[in-house]
Formats: C-alpha cells, structure tokens, sequence
C-alpha cells in the first residue's frame, strides 16, 4: 500500500485515548512523512534574538536534511539563511555560533554580507553575476525575544502566533536578556516520544525528585482542562492579571500553540533546590509582583517554555531520525546579571539538567520498549494525560490535513 495512504488509514482509525501504533516511533519512513509533511512546513523555534545581540553575531542549526544559519544584519534585522554555500555547497559557517563582519565558505572563499548578498568570487569569469548567487534564505520572524524560521516556499500566517503569545511573553523582555548557559542532549527516540514525555506529570513523583520541590504535578497544572477551576490557579492568574501580567489559558483553536502562568509549590519562586531565587536580579523590571510562577508556552512541533521572575528557560526539540531526538535547553538570565555575583550556575541549571537526564532515560526506555513485536498502542490517564492526549491529536489531525490536502511525494521547500 502507498505509505502516505497507509499512514492516512491509520490515523482516521486510531483508538481515541490510545498511543500511536509502532511505526510512527520508529519507522524511518514514517520519520520522512514527519519531516515532509510537518518539519519542512511550519514554523519552528529556533533560538533568541539574544544570542545574536550584535551585528555579525550568528548561530547555526541543522533541521533534518537542511543546514540553516541565523545571523543579525548590520542594520540590525534578523535573517535566516540556508546554511550552503551556492558555489558548491559547501557549509559556509562551520562553527555552533561565532560573530563576522561577513559569512565567508572556507572551501573557495566566496563571500556573503550579512544580508545574504555575494560581494566576492574569485576568478568566476567576465560573464558571471554576483547577484544569482546570494544565499538562499528562509522565512524568519521574531516574537517577544524568540526567533521562528519556516522552510516552506508559502509559510502558513504568522500573525495568529504572534497575536497570541507576545502579550505574555513582552513584560519579560526576553530580546535583551543574555544566555547564561545552554546545552543539547541526544535522546535516543523519536522526536514524538519526546513530546509525549513532557506533556505530562504523571510520571515526575517516580521520576523527577528535584523538579517536585517546586512544580506542582496537578493535572490542572500539566494538562489542558481544568485549570480555571482549580481555585489555586484561578487566585494566582487573578494576582497576575492585576498586576499586568497575561496569566489564563490560552489555546489556538488549532491545538499547535499556548499559554498560560501556572504557580508554583507553596512559596516557591524559582526552579531550585530550595525554591528560592536563583538569580538576584529580576529577569525584567516590567514585572512588578513577586511569585508569578512559571509561563508556560508550548508550539508543537519544536518548543516548551518557562519564564519566571529571576529566568526563563527554553526547550528547543529538532529530529535527528525515526529514533533519535536533539533537546537543546537554553537559561535566560537578566543583561546585567554577574556570574558568581548575581547567580551561581549549578544552581540555575541543577534541576533541569537533572530533569532533562532523567526524562533522556524515560524517553529511551520508552523507544527500547516500542520496538519490541509485543508493543501495541496502550491507554492514556484521562485523569493525568489529558496534555498528551492533545498532543496526540493535534498531530493526528494536522497529518491528516496535509495528507488529504497534498499528494505530492514531498513538501517544496525554498
């Protein structure tokens, strides 16, 4: 049967309430539909406009099969370009991040300004044109500090994702904030599983001591229903709201992307051992209360958050294959804030990097046991898995539209 037929089928006859079936977690081929039909289509979460503060300042990804290069233009824009030199494909920038008056491919040094356009070409001829040959770019918009990029020739509209999350993201003025550290583990499963993990705390009392110090396993607080009325979480959004914070759930109709301020344990403030601050210095000065909690946004495929009082933290999920994963974690901090002075960084980063460690071995458990001829889909907890459960069908549904509204073998992409 013609895969993409066969996926279809299986979608529009999956169990309600149940895990996929086999091969959507560990089928390579059922991992280049993904790609196709989602990866190389939408918008995805790339990185912060922070991590390129200066012009000339880069920073490099790989997304499936395309290299891709973000770089911060002398006129101070953000652009996103295919990371191949158009000579003869060399990468041009080799390196995870770096800062350059010009992207220079070190093969045959042509030379691109950062605005993509090519200044230099040695000895190409009498007859040759420079500007055929400007890198090819990719669609890129910033929103509250984080940079999407969208490798569709037609990228779907922008303008809801922006309408709904910068409200909750701009008191938090994540654009000036500075990287305090970033890491990136390989989860050896699918980029799936990984999502499925996180949208839920069922799991975290068994599994994750240090992050239950001070983020509540309360299904109203993980999940997708029932959080306005939970009257801890109602009293906290109604703090916040007051004090100009956007705090209550909210979800695209689409299930792709939300928000919502959920609080933490007691009087926790902050994601540590203690729950005290790990940072001195406010992350923002537009945020006037203490114990906001955690904002959380998620946009399914490549991103979840939380931004607190003193940091924010980001999750950047991109595939490798059918079962492996990279999770790239990134700790926001305040501009001016001094390592050693302002915040030690074992202690920032102690209970999510134990937390990321910990969900890596739940994840490849997972996968070890997917694979096995004895696996079949199993239920999920209504009463604690509702956030998977959503994930599930957003997935569902957005393959079965790009599989009915498309027959093309592959997606075109710039």
């Amino acid at each position: 049967m013609d895969l993409q037929a066969n996926v279809l089928r299986q979608l529009k006859n999956r169990r309600e309430g149940f895990s996929l079936e086999q091969p959507f977690y560990i089928d390579q081929d059922y991992f280049k539909l993904d790609m196709e039909m989602i990866w190389y289509r939408d918008w995805l979460f790339i990185g912060h406009d922070c991590e390129i503060p200066r012009a000339g300042n880069y920073f490099t990804a790989q997304i499936g099969d395309y290299p891709v290069v973000i770089v911060r233009g002398k006129d101070q824009v953000i652009r996103a370009f295919h990371n191949t030199c158009r000579h003869r494909g060399h990468r041009v920038c080799t390196k995870d991040k770096g800062a350059a008056a010009k992207l220079v491919c070190p093969y045959h040094n042509w030379t691109y300004d950062l605005d993509g356009s090519l200044v230099f070409a040695r000895q190409m001829g009498e007859t040759f044109d420079k500007a055929e040959f400007g890198l090819k770019t990719l669609h890129c918009e910033s929103v509250g500090g984080y940079i999407f990029v969208c490798l569709a020739n037609e990228p779907a509209d922008f303008a809801p994702v922006r309408a709904s999350i910068e409200p909750y993201l701009r008191p938090h003025r994540l654009w000036e904030a500075k990287v305090a550290h970033k890491n990136t583990i390989i989860e050896k499963g699918n980029w799936k599983l990984v999502w499925e993990n996180n949208r839920e705390c069922y799991h975290c009392a068994g599994n994750h001591p240090e992050l239950c110090r001070t983020y509540p396993e309360a299904p109203t607080a993980t999940g997708v229903q029932g959080a306005g009325d939970d009257p801890f979480i109602s009293e906290h959004w109604a703090r916040c709201e007051a004090a100009g914070l956007p705090s209550t759930f909210n979800m695209d109709p689409s299930g792709q992307f939300r928000t919502a301020r959920m609080p933490l344990i007691e009087d926790a403030e902050s994601y540590t051992m203690s729950g005290k601050r790990a940072v001195k210095k406010p992350l923002s000065a537009d945020v006037p209360i203490s114990h906001i909690g955690t904002m959380l946004l998620f946009h399914y495929p490549t991103t979840w958050n939380h931004i607190l009082g003193d940091h924010a933290i980001s999750f950047r999920v991109l595939p490798i294959s059918a079962e492996e994963t990279a999770v790239t974690t990134t700790w926001l901090v305040n501009k001016d804030a001094v390592e050693g002075v302002d915040y030690d960084l074992e202690e920032l980063t102690h209970v999510w990097n134990m937390t990321n460690d910990q969900d890596r071995s739940i994840v490849e458990e997972n996968a070890f046991g997917i694979r096995s001829p004895a696996y079949e889909p199993g239920p999920y907890s209504v009463d604690h898995e509702g956030g998977v459960m959503q994930f599930v069908e957003w997935y569902s549904n957005f393959m079965m539209g790009r599989l009915q509204g498309d027959k093309a073998r592959l997606s075109v992409v710039a």
